[in-house]
């Protein structure tokens, strides 16, 4: 064995920390960006932001959705609405009963303690030791609480739930309070027969029965939750103007990155100052050319995407073709990392409706003539045949498959089809079938 010295020559690619921030500039959301312009400002003095007079680049209309109590509030939110005062709606029904202090405080914290639903979740005892009371004095408080309206509210179980409606609103359904109470769970199951049999009484009766209950509300509070109201700026726009797809980049509210002239005269300067100031511009200038190179970036997939799924932002979500990251990279000769990280955390707002970006990238299926269908498609037309169906015999997963096969040319596995079914919430053969009666 020679021990021996040897040069060699490599090439190593290195993440320097320009490059990684780069990287994740350009899955952030317009949100995110603006988070981190700010984030920018407060480490470089070099870097001054300027607001931009009109805050919103388009002025089209947005998306609403709901948001959680954490958010900022807006205005609009203290308008008095049902939905935000359904707690203090039930408070204030509980001050007109006739009752003693002691058992006013106890209802108060009962509603503070309802779910979302306006179920209890909290057993007698439990709330007993929390409060330091008898567990008698909670089930009178318990009981005081379902007097409240929506009938219902404070139930725990489904089960009481659907009493406290039948016995309030139609005392006379017997036989319906009777399956709820000891049959619910084989109702669900559409166990009728066996209902049937066990109670002594005709199949219509059970059928009746399950029709009345499906008229009850299983969630008669699901409005108590104070959820208010929120607006999304959506990350892409999207316009049909005259057949002509015009796209725009919602970043009207980003300020603009503007260089801090009080600090020209350090960039002339010596020694560990020039230093600091040269990597503070140079901090500056890569944040100007990464935003602009993100923006770039993002349209150039757009464009791609759009004339790729033309059909869709004209006709809407069945006509969704299978689309994957590796073919519009190929398509637009970027690398499909970059194009998986420009579609992500971004929502596309379209003629159509607004979406996640990732949700108009599809996987396909084979047909037998040689195409391809996205699994979207393939969702909808399953969707379609259940809803077509006959109830009374509604076809298993098995035969949904050979359906899609013989009729469709789609070769798609009794697996697939049950994963399907349960992505859309759509029950099994035999809790779809209705008895025919």
């Amino acid at each position: 064995m020679e021990l021996a010295l040897q040069q060699r020559q490599t090439l190593n690619l290195v993440m320097t920390t320009n490059l990684r921030q780069a990287i994740e500039l350009l899955q952030y959301s317009t949100y995110d960006l603006y988070q981190f312009i700010q984030q920018q400002e407060m480490e470089n003095p070099l870097i001054e932001l300027v607001d931009k007079e009109d805050k919103s680049a388009y002025k089209g209309e947005t998306t609403r959705i709901k948001r959680s109590e954490n958010s900022s509030q807006d205005p609009f939110d203290f308008i008095a609405s049902k939905e935000g005062y359904m707690r203090e709606n039930l408070i204030q029904q509980a001050r007109w009963l006739d009752i003693k202090e002691y058992e006013s405080s106890i209802i108060d914290y009962l509603i503070l303690n309802l779910d979302d639903n306006g179920y209890l979740p909290l057993s007698e005892r439990e709330i007993a030791l929390d409060l330091s009371i008898e567990v008698d004095k909670v089930s009178k408080g318990i009981e005081l609480l379902q007097q409240l309206e929506p009938i219902g509210v404070g139930a725990r179980s489904l089960k009481e739930c659907l009493l406290l409606q039948l016995k309030y609103y139609y005392p006379e359904e017997q036989i319906t309070a009777s399956i709820i109470m000891d049959h619910l769970d084989m109702l669900a199951n559409k166990k009728w027969h066996i209902i049937a049999k066990e109670l002594g009484i005709p199949l219509s009766e059970v059928k009746a029965a399950y029709d009345f209950i499906r008229s009850l509300d299983p969630k008669p509070c699901t409005i108590i939750s104070n959820v208010n109201t929120d607006y999304l700026n959506p990350d892409i726009i999207v316009d049909d103007a005259d057949g002509k797809f015009v796209i725009h980049l919602n970043d009207g509210y980003l300020p603009e990155i503007r260089f801090n002239s009080q600090y020209s005269d350090l960039l002339h300067s010596n020694g560990d100052i020039l230093k600091y100031t040269q990597d503070k511009y140079r901090g500056y200038q890569w944040l100007l050319s990464s935003i602009e190179q993100r923006r770039s970036t993002i349209l150039k997939i757009t464009h791609a995407v759009i004339n790729m799924q033309r059909d869709f932002f004209v006709s809407g979500y069945s006509y969704l073709k299978p689309l994957t990251l590796k073919e519009i990279a190929d398509e637009i000769e970027m690398h499909e990392s970059t194009v998986s990280r420009a579609t992500m955390n971004k929502v596309i707002q379209t003629p159509k409706g607004s979406f996640d970006f990732r949700a108009l990238f599809t996987s396909k299926l084979n047909t037998e003539d040689g195409n391809s269908m996205s699994q979207t498609k393939v969702k909808i037309l399953l969707e379609d045949f259940v809803e077509k169906e006959n109830k009374y015999k509604p076809y298993s997963d098995q035969k949904i498959s050979e359906f899609f096969k013989t009729k469709k040319g789609i070769t798609i596995s009794r697996r697939t089809v049950a994963k399907y079914r349960e992505e859309l919430k759509i029950p099994s053969s035999s809790k779809r079938k209705e008895i025919e009666v």
